[in-house]
């Protein structure tokens, strides 16, 4: 259910934005519906190994290009060989309209964004994410997250170390989350999912789904 009154955005950290309650109920429905389709293939949603041994907690599937520790490709050589889903236009919409609202409708950056990759990772009520950066990319535009489902306690850190200081803050669906500039490359996780604490109305009876969408910076060539 839509909220009367949003909560207040934050901004935990510079170039970082929290947008409680951005999505409306309608358009995650959307989304869950999407991603449905795509954790069905071509490429299924998996469980990714580490190049040490470990398996993540969470599941995942990607779109346009193919992530894989600690690199990218059209196809998903560590599943099944085949070229992943497309990335589609109106997801791309949905990052220019995400950062027009977290940086200000006049930002140059939200008008030239253009995302090329998504990362869809579903977490059910076990599953973490340690602490990270994302720079697998080879271009610094903002990473938008996107979260639909179960509530989570996300940690937002800083760019030296996975230690302090970080900020906890509690995502809930339909929340944007935002970073980019200087918290381009800060380190992040998740380190509680809290079952149950969803709307059935997503058309999800559990879990938490969090879809991240990304500039490459790679071609084809």
């Amino acid at each position: 259910m839509d909220a009367l009154i949003p909560a207040e955005p934050s901004r935990p950290a510079p170039g970082a934005v929290h947008l409680p309650g951005w999505l409306p109920s309608g358009e995650q429905r959307r989304l869950v519906e999407a991603c449905r389709e795509w954790a069905s293939g071509p490429v299924p949603m998996r469980h990714t190994r580490l190049p040490r041994g470990g398996v993540m907690s969470v599941r995942t599937v990607c779109l346009g290009w193919h992530w894989r520790p600690y690199r990218y490709s059209r196809t998903a050589d560590d599943v099944n060989g085949r070229r992943v889903a497309p990335f589609p236009g109106w997801l791309a919409d949905l990052g220019r309209r995400a950062l027009r609202c977290a940086y200000g409708e006049e930002s140059a950056e939200a008008h030239r964004y253009a995302p090329d990759t998504a990362l869809v990772n579903f977490y059910d009520g076990d599953a973490r994410m340690g602490m990270h950066q994302d720079k697998d990319e080879r271009s610094s535009a903002p990473v938008v997250s996107l979260s639909v489902g179960d509530t989570c306690v996300f940690r937002f850190g800083n760019t030296a170390s996975r230690g302090k200081p970080y900020t906890d803050i509690e995502l809930n669906s339909g929340d944007l989350f935002v970073f980019g500039g200087p918290s381009r490359f800060a380190y992040h996780g998740v380190t509680k999912v809290f079952p149950g604490t969803g709307d059935p109305a997503t058309g999800m009876a559990s879990g938490r789904l969090n879809l991240t969408l990304r500039v490459t910076g790679l071609t084809d060539d």
